[in-house]
């Protein structure tokens, strides 16, 4: 990871939506601190998530079904290509 120097600065200026100005002028508030302050730890979180390469997450992606269909046995593919292909010529 990169050093900063801490005093090391660059002017920018970056487009906000309206709203999030909003609420993040009312958290800086809150919590006595800037703007500023709060885009620059939000920026450092995200550089820093993305360099620390989040491991894989396979979302739970469900059915509303109530599992193997009767007449499936778990890994019988045989079974299971016949069915897929039933009343389809092949």
């Amino acid at each position: 990871m990169a050093i900063v120097e801490p005093y090391s600065h660059m002017k920018t200026t970056i487009q906000i939506p309206d709203a999030l100005l909003s609420e993040a002028k009312k958290v800086a508030a809150e919590e006595k601190t800037t703007v500023k302050a709060l885009v620059e730890e939000g920026l450092r979180k995200v550089v820093t998530d993305r360099r620390q390469g989040k491991p894989f997450k396979l979302r739970k992606v469900t059915f509303k079904g109530k599992g193997l269909q009767p007449g499936i046995k778990e890994g019988d593919w045989e079974t299971i290509r016949s069915m897929i292909y039933e009343g389809r010529g092949g």
